[in-house]
């Protein structure tokens, strides 16, 4: 046996926690320990109890694992490959490819815990990042080299849009695409592969997923693995990476796994105390350097739709853009479904988007904010009841709410339309035109759905709508059954 190796022997497991004794020197804290029948089973080291005792964290499952059994390791942490081999391939949190083709070639290796690039090497300049989404270029502008926040419940839409963001970007840019997959489905991950894959994109992304079914170890590292290959490409070769996390919720819920099965207590919901500190050291490392940006966009898992949990807390505190899915807007049939009200972004700012497009987009706000206020007088008394002022703000709301819908590349076969990338440029007219009543005698449902304004013209005073949901649900809204208490009135 080699002399460099460090044996021990298991003297405790519970669950995916498991205790080792070691004769002389401990292994550090984050070193991989191996054990299991021929060595498979690997575990991170958490934490020193004692003179002789480390407890660890399972990266594999922990069956066949009994006490006694030998432990070995060589000091060294988890590492992942890097380098121009990994595109186009898919990885499990310890580097190896799970896509089924050739074995990766031997080549350089790095550790997956890293420092955060330091102050001085950070670029103080904001850039605008376009995604060809109507909705987010114009209203929540993400910034290059930033972190945007996707928050929502289960099926509002996060992943759907997170795809879109994909095929908009590795087509039209040199950089690269990375898709880690934290904690979600499985199928999902087959099916983003087999979607890229048909479409031609895998040659400039990397894949890396530690799935729901995984154990906590795995799943709280995986994060970490997809940072070292990102900090790879832009550190070494130059280039923008775009970084996009499914789900970063399912980070801190593994963190809060193995907090537990370490006996920490817990803060506030059961969470772990040292959220702020494990989110923190994922999240810095995420920067726009002289290098290159790593501009990462990634979905948050909102428990109960509450957007006051501690984890969504911690983790708006990290985003430059903060953008909001609303469950009602997504049983509206309004794709993609965000809520205006509850987004924002830092870069919406005058000297940032310049003048121009920071006014419309305060007009934008103020109009859809405006005819919130007055859902309520809408839904008691219908539209007869508002002033000619008031019901000019909710045609020019409910217009520029169906405009900044877009048919999705990534919904094609699901919805039969066509998908569409706009540009700025564009939506930003759509926008200025709708607002300065141009389209004020064209259905509201020539807008649903469509990429650029000129298109309402070729829909014109279409009679069926393209969705006829949007118009059941118009006349549902406006005209309910509380007509009574306007009869009432009259008699």
């Amino acid at each position: 046996m080699n002399s460099e190796l460090n044996i021990g022997k298991v003297t405790s497991i519970r669950g995916s926690v498991v205790d080792v004794w070691f004769q002389d020197h401990l292994p550090a804290i984050n070193a991989v320990l191996f054990t299991g029948k021929n060595k498979q089973i690997q575990l991170e080291v958490y934490t020193q109890l004692d003179n002789h005792h480390v407890r660890a964290i399972s990266l594999n499952p922990t069956q066949g694992l009994a006490r006694g059994m030998a432990v070995e390791t060589d000091g060294k942490e988890l590492t992942v490959p890097v380098g121009n081999a990994i595109l186009g391939r898919m990885f499990d949190v310890f580097g190896n490819t799970i896509d089924h083709l050739e074995p990766l070639p031997k080549g350089e290796r790095r550790n997956i815990h890293q420092s955060p690039p330091p102050l001085s090497k950070r670029k103080v300049k904001s850039e605008i990042f376009e995604t060809g989404i109507k909705a987010i270029d114009v209203l929540i502008p993400l910034e290059k080299g930033g972190k945007a926040g996707l928050f929502g419940g289960a099926g509002v839409g996060k992943t759907i849009l997170l795809t879109e963001i994909i095929h908009n970007m590795v087509g039209h840019t040199h950089g690269v695409s990375m898709f880690c997959g934290i904690g979600e489905r499985c199928r999902e991950g087959n099916e983003l592969y087999n979607t890229m894959k048909d479409a031609g994109l895998l040659k400039d992304m990397v894949m890396l997923f530690g799935q729901m079914n995984e154990p906590p170890g795995a799943r709280f590292r995986v994060g970490h693995a997809a940072l070292t290959m990102a900090e790879y490409f832009r550190d070494d070769e130059h280039r923008d990476v775009l970084l996009l996390i499914d789900n970063i919720f399912r980070f801190i819920q593994a963190g809060m796994e193995v907090s537990g099965l370490m006996g920490q207590m817990p803060s506030r919901l059961g969470y772990q105390p040292t959220m702020g500190t494990e989110l923190a050291e994922l999240e810095e490392r995420i920067a726009y350097t002289d290098s290159g940006a790593i501009t990462s966009i990634q979905a948050v898992y909102v428990p109960a739709d509450d957007l006051t949990d501690p984890a969504a807390v911690h983790t708006f505190s990290h985003l430059s853009a903060s953008i909001a899915l609303s469950r009602k807007k997504a049983s509206e049939g309004l794709y993609p479904s965000v809520d205006f009200l509850q987004s924002n972004s830092k870069m919406c700012t005058p000297g940032i988007i310049g003048e121009k497009h920071y006014k419309l987009a305060q007009q934008v706000r103020e109009t859809l904010a405006q005819y919130e206020e007055l859902k309520d007088i809408i839904s008691m008394l219908g539209m007869e009841q508002l002033s000619v002022k008031d019901r000019n703000v909710v045609n020019r709301a409910r217009k520029l709410e169906r405009f900044l819908t877009q048919p999705f590349f990534a919904t094609e076969q699901f919805s039969g339309i066509k998908g569409t990338q706009v540009s700025l440029k564009d939506a930003l007219e759509g926008c200025e035109r709708i607002l300065a009543d141009e389209f004020k005698d064209y259905p509201e449902s020539a807008f649903y759905m469509i990429g650029t304004i000129d298109e309402v013209k070729k829909i014109e005073k279409e009679a069926p709508s393209k969705n006829p949901a949007v118009t059941k649900e118009t006349t549902q809204n406006e005209k309910p059954a509380v007509k009574a208490a306007a009869k009432e009135k009259v008699l």
